[in-house]
């Protein structure tokens, strides 16, 4: 048994150098393999809040443009595709040395290293275009509910492929691109600012240039409600996009081969939960304090600010950080939604307080838990982005609305875009009545008496 032994351990050390040469080579192909595995999951993620930005939207507008919306987001993420393949990646990331934009171009994948059995590039990069393209559709998709309820549809389209294949992708290649604001030290890990700002400069002016809906803003300051259509969808894309963003700021990490890039994915993800519950409850009891009563969308929104404010730097905190961080935001929407109120601003959906203000503040907060990066840098990125993006957005929105048009007809906003842009209705089994008033119209079944559905007390902004 003694001499089996003294064989085998023999046997053991002769053969464990040659495993482990044996196991260098697929330890790079592994890594290859995983890294990959991690921008495709996480960037499904990332469209899938596509949906959540869909649903959110659909149940915060009026019942008679839920259909239009619907159309916008599905559309907007097709542009989103075609124009980042067309020219926006390489505009982001191909050969940008420290400048200010890269090369204009189609976008083809170059794997031939890897097929050859070299797996240095790390990932895919097929997956690594289709991850930075989701993220192109993501800003997108803050401007459309902004700007919702009376602007044409094809004008916003326009917008879109502008927005997509050049705004977005020249800004971000100063930051993730290895540009001037990268060799800075600017630090932006998931867009607070790229991504959430760059989009909420672009509904900024979209909705000031473009105007208030009618009937929005009154006499002497008074701001009219005009409640959404359906609750129970807003809250359902607010939970979508609540889980989408551990994609958004999980696959930000750009790896999955090591152990350390576990660690730092689960860091990210815990933070970015935590975030989104702190800002949900802080929004909530600061508008039970200010109002005296709860308000759903506030509470909607409260999440949403709080996984804004987070993405900027979500690998650095605490969990308790996290949660401040967050809770900031959750303040900050709830006062900004009155500020912006109060200059006329109309934001059907809330996207600028929670897209725009709470994109600075997250960007902003990076340097209280990450020593590597200082306010300054940080106000530098967050300045030169904001004033870029307004020039640029501002140039498109005017162009657009002194060569097709921005916006849609008085009489095409009162009947409602669904049936004035794209001929039908979100919910057909109602027909909509018109009461008198701007916007004011009721929602009766078709099956009810003529009298009912005429003399139906029941209204709907």
């Amino acid at each position: 048994m003694k001499k089996f032994f003294i064989a085998l351990s023999t046997v053991a050390l002769v053969a464990l150098p040659v495993l482990a040469l044996a196991e260098d080579a697929p330890v790079s192909e592994m890594t290859y393999i995983l890294n990959t595995f991690s921008f495709l999951i996480m960037g499904i993620l990332v469209m899938w809040m596509a949906a959540g930005f869909g649903m959110l939207e659909a149940g915060l507008v009026r019942s008679k443009n839920v259909a239009t919306i619907c159309l916008k987001n599905i559309s907007l993420f097709g542009i989103a595709g075609v124009l980042f393949y067309l020219c926006g990646y390489n505009l982001m990331y191909a050969g940008v040395d420290g400048g200010y934009i890269g090369s204009f171009g189609l976008w083809a994948a170059d794997d031939a290293a890897a097929l050859a059995g070299d797996y240095s590039a790390g990932y895919s990069s097929s997956s690594d275009w289709f991850f930075q393209m989701v993220f192109c559709g993501a800003a997108c998709s803050v401007v459309s509910g902004c700007v919702a309820e009376r602007i044409k549809i094809w004008s916003f389209l326009v917008f879109c492929i502008v927005l997509c294949g050049i705004i977005y992708p020249i800004q971000g290649s100063w930051a993730w691109g290895g540009g001037w604001l990268s060799e800075m030290g600017f630090a932006d890990y998931a867009g607070s600012t790229l991504v959430h700002s760059v989009g909420g400069w672009a509904a900024l002016t979209g909705a000031i240039i473009l105007g208030a809906r009618k009937g929005k803003y009154g006499k002497g300051g008074r701001v009219n409600p005009m409640p959404g259509s359906n609750i129970p969808m807003a809250t359902l894309g607010t939970f979508i996009l609540w889980m989408g963003w551990y994609g958004f700021n999980g696959g930000s990490v750009l790896a999955l081969g090591d152990a350390a890039s576990v660690v730092e994915m689960g860091n990210v993800i815990a933070n970015t939960n935590l975030a989104a519950c702190g800002g949900m409850l802080a929004a909530m009891a600061m508008v039970q304090v200010l109002y005296k009563k709860v308000d759903v969308t506030m509470g909607l929104n409260g999440a949403l600010a709080g996984l804004v404010s987070i993405t900027a730097g979500p690998q650095t905190p605490s969990l308790g950080a996290a949660i401040l961080i967050g809770g900031v935001g959750g303040v900050l929407v709830v006062l900004a939604v009155p500020f912006f109120d109060k200059l006329k601003i109309d934001d059907v959906v809330g996207a600028l307080s929670v897209h725009l203000v709470c994109g600075i503040w997250g960007t902003m907060a990076v340097p209280f838990t990450n020593a590597e990066t200082s306010f300054m840098t940080q106000g530098i990125g967050v300045l030169s982005i904001g004033a870029f993006v307004i020039v640029s957005s501002s140039v498109v929105w005017l162009v657009i609305k002194y060569t097709i048009g921005l916006r849609c007809s008085e009489e095409d906003e009162y009947r409602g875009l669904d049936l004035a842009e794209i001929g039908m209705e979100a919910y057909p089994d109602f027909q909509t009545v018109h009461l008198g008033g701007m916007g004011t119209a009721a929602y009766v079944p078709d099956a009810a008496p003529a009298a009912a559905r005429v003399n139906s007390p029941v209204k709907q902004n």
